[in-house]
């Protein structure tokens, strides 16, 4: 049988370090895809090209951020679980502002994207949150 969500979540509640290569590595992927992809196809999405490289800014640091955390933290997991799930959440709100604002120029293939990534950005964010609850609660009952 497969793993179900919840031993997913009890997995990366035993190991946050992993939520931090995760995290990491999709703002990696977000920062290549909206500065290398997306800005030399700014005329199909729509988007102005200072705004994708604004946006690939900030996933860039979030990137170097859970990096990271990923390789020199060992205790205090909650503490940056929340800052970076934080920081996910308001660049979700930054990019569904972006989306809301240059909706007459963005072209469908534009919305679909950048509606998805807020969508996978969100539900990262909600893991994250999750998981340093768990911790939190874990560690406040002498769990380890």
């Amino acid at each position: 049988m497969g793993r179900g969500a919840g031993n997913g979540m009890d997995d990366l509640v035993k190991n946050p370090r992993k939520l931090f290569l995760i995290d990491g590595a999709g703002a990696f992927l977000t920062a290549f895809l909206l500065f290398v992809v997306l800005r030399n196809f700014e005329e199909y999405i729509g988007m102005p090209e200072t705004v994708l490289t604004g946006l690939s800014v900030l996933g860039a640091l979030f990137c170097i951020f859970s990096v990271s955390c990923f390789l020199f933290l060992d205790k205090k997991w909650t503490l940056f679980i929340r800052i970076i799930s934080v920081a996910n959440l308001l660049y979700c709100v930054l990019t569904l502002g972006m989306v809301i604002w240059y909706y007459p120029a963005l072209t469908t293939i534009g919305i679909v994207y950048f509606l998805g990534e807020v969508g996978v950005v969100c539900t990262l964010a909600y893991v994250e949150l999750s998981v340093a609850t768990r911790i939190s609660n874990s560690s406040a009952r002498g769990i380890t």
